[in-house]
């Protein structure tokens, strides 16, 4: 990364759980989940343009400029505010699309807080959050930073105080659609609601994490082949696998026990955004 100067983390979420509790008449699911950050991520730079244009130079592969979140985030608040200022932009991408880490959303995210900064706009949190949710369901969450519980669609968000564990995360390389694992018809879509004491004791799971087991043979191996590590999870509606640990020496114990050939990466859990330590 070329800009030395204007440097936002755009961190990974990990989802503690997921439930389906139902569906709206529009067709979206309503959720329950909870999210924490962890110490990892992409990384954003940017370089604010006076001729108004908006250039990722280094987008995600395979992503079309218009259809690339960043570019979006930033023609987004760039037409909202009404600013004649544009910026220039570079991605390090270090986080999988379709691991369910959250990555596009995070990067559309980073982008919102950080050119607000850097384009003097003073919108609130909750502005950003607003015009983050335009963009997807977890945009919100990266926005306001905290830890939180998520419901309707996720954008209703309580915050949360969770323990700050490690995790060991696993990377397999395989992309799962969403839009799939929603459609299947063995998805649990009518969970009893639980509340957050209820998390806090010990409930709550993944509805996903059979449907991407059933789907994904390769994924199903490697949990089996985790599970000798501890309490194997699946974050969000990807491919990423967690456990977690009560220390860092632990998770880098158990990581040098992995499989070979497996991508992995070992982060704290932290409960307020990296991208606001900036």
């Amino acid at each position: 990364m070329n800009l030395a100067v204007n440097r936002f983390p755009a961190p990974a979420k990990l989802n503690l759980m997921l439930h389906i509790t139902g569906r709206r008449d529009d067709g979206y699911h309503l959720l329950q989940t909870v999210f924490q950050f962890l110490d990892y991520g992409d990384e954003l730079g940017f370089e604010v343009l006076e001729s108004g244009e908006i250039e990722n130079s280094t987008p995600p592969a395979g992503v079309a400029h218009d259809d690339d979140l960043i570019v979006k985030a930033a023609r987004l608040l760039q037409s909202d505010s009404g600013t004649r200022l544009g910026a220039r932009i570079e991605l390090d991408k270090r986080l999988p699309m379709g691991g369910g880490l959250g990555g596009g959303s995070s990067d559309a995210a980073t982008t919102l807080v950080a050119l607000n900064r850097l384009w003097g706009l003073e919108y609130s949190k909750q502005q950003l959050a607003d015009l983050g949710l335009q963009l997807g369901a977890d945009v919100p969450i990266f926005v306001h930073g905290e830890a939180a519980w998520g419901e309707g669609v996720g954008e209703k968000l309580t915050r949360i105080e969770l323990p700050e564990r490690w995790f060991l995360v696993v990377r397999p390389d395989i992309h799962i659609e969403t839009h799939k694992l929603f459609h299947d018809s063995e998805l649990t879509r009518n969970c009893h609601p639980i509340t957050i004491a209820d998390f806090l004791a010990g409930s709550g799971e993944n509805v996903f994490f059979p449907v991407v087991k059933r789907r994904y043979p390769a994924v199903a191996e490697i949990v089996d082949r985790l599970s000798a590590l501890g309490d194997v999870k699946l974050t969000g509606t990807g491919s990423c696998l967690f456990i977690a640990f009560e220390d860092e020496k632990r998770a880098q114990d158990a990581a040098t026990k992995l499989p070979q050939g497996l991508d992995y990466f070992v982060a704290r859990g932290v409960n307020r955004s990296p991208l606001y330590a900036v």
